[in-house]
């Protein structure tokens, strides 16, 4: 089978590595903090774990990254200790980290001048849809470089789709976390709403989430936040750093996004209430702390 390896062993990357261990697949493994990597070995059983991003690509087919931001993704590809560095001619990079176009298009030119397939694969569905390997995964890149990639993602995606040429999948995940913005803002004030009018958030929910108002987060996150539980899903310190990209790349391409802008204000306020590490759904507790 391809011989894979993956960097980065966050709460997305540890099981969709695993994942790929599961289906057969010889993984070597590389992490910022060793330690993970040899529990990963251990946990599963099998592939090793290397020293640096190099290390790990050297002989490998195929090369996944799942790690924090630009700065970050561009560690791992770079410099002698960089993947770049070892992988030879053919081989595909497939990075699954939201990142900016930018550093999208430096790395895609990067591998293309060394004949190394580059295709950006942020994914959706949070640190659940990877553990279920249920995650939706948008691409960009050229097709025949996805066409070979895509067997090995399918492994831990429910829906994998090529959108367009290189940035293209950043650019469809920057939609993504746009309208999650959105939605989340809504369904908070919803369930506040119903609190200050003296209505059980549970029977409201139950009522309109059959309706034209129901989604995903109504769906998994509205027991949670009436609750008062924020201990899971996606952080808030990273929901401002993907909106940062947005709001950034909104500017660079003169698209209007005014509700982005002010969600992104009132995630702030949750980081200064001490919730950089509470998910995006604490945007409910925030409402609630203002009376």
């Amino acid at each position: 089978m391809t011989k894979l390896a993956f960097l980065g062993l966050g709460v997305m990357g540890y099981p969709m590595a695993g994942h790929l261990a599961t289906a057969g697949y010889p993984v070597t493994v590389y992490n910022r903090t060793a330690a993970k990597a040899e529990a990963w070995v251990e946990q599963h059983n099998s592939g090793s774990a290397a020293a640096t991003p190099a290390a790990a690509a050297d002989g490998a087919e195929m090369v996944l990254a799942c790690v924090g931001n630009d700065n970050d993704l561009r560690s791992v590809c770079l410099g002698p200790d960089g993947a770049f560095a070892m992988m030879a001619r053919g081989s595909t990079f497939v990075d699954h980290t939201t990142v900016s176009a930018a550093v999208t298009a430096e790395l895609y030119a990067a591998a293309k001048e060394q004949g190394i397939a580059f295709v950006d694969a942020p994914v959706s569905g949070g640190q659940a849809g990877a553990e279920n390997g249920q995650l939706s995964i948008m691409c960009g890149g050229d097709q025949a470089d996805y066409d070979r990639a895509e067997p090995i993602m399918n492994v831990y995606a429910k829906l994998c789709r090529r959108i367009g040429d290189s940035g293209a999948g950043q650019m469809t995940k920057m939609c993504n976390q746009i309208a999650i913005a959105g939605l989340v803002q809504g369904l908070s004030e919803a369930l506040h709403f119903a609190q200050k009018a003296g209505l059980d958030g549970r029977d409201v929910v139950e009522v309109i989430s059959q309706g034209a108002a129901g989604s995903w987060q109504m769906a998994n996150r509205y027991e949670t936040m009436l609750d008062d539980k924020f201990d899971h899903g996606f952080a808030v310190d990273w929901m401002r750093k993907d909106l940062g990209i947005c709001l950034d790349t909104g500017n660079e391409i003169d698209a209007s996004l005014p509700v982005t802008a002010l969600v992104d204000q009132f995630y702030k306020d949750v980081q200064k209430m001490g919730g950089g590490r509470w998910d995006t759904s604490a945007l409910f507790k925030r409402l609630n702390a203002l009376g």
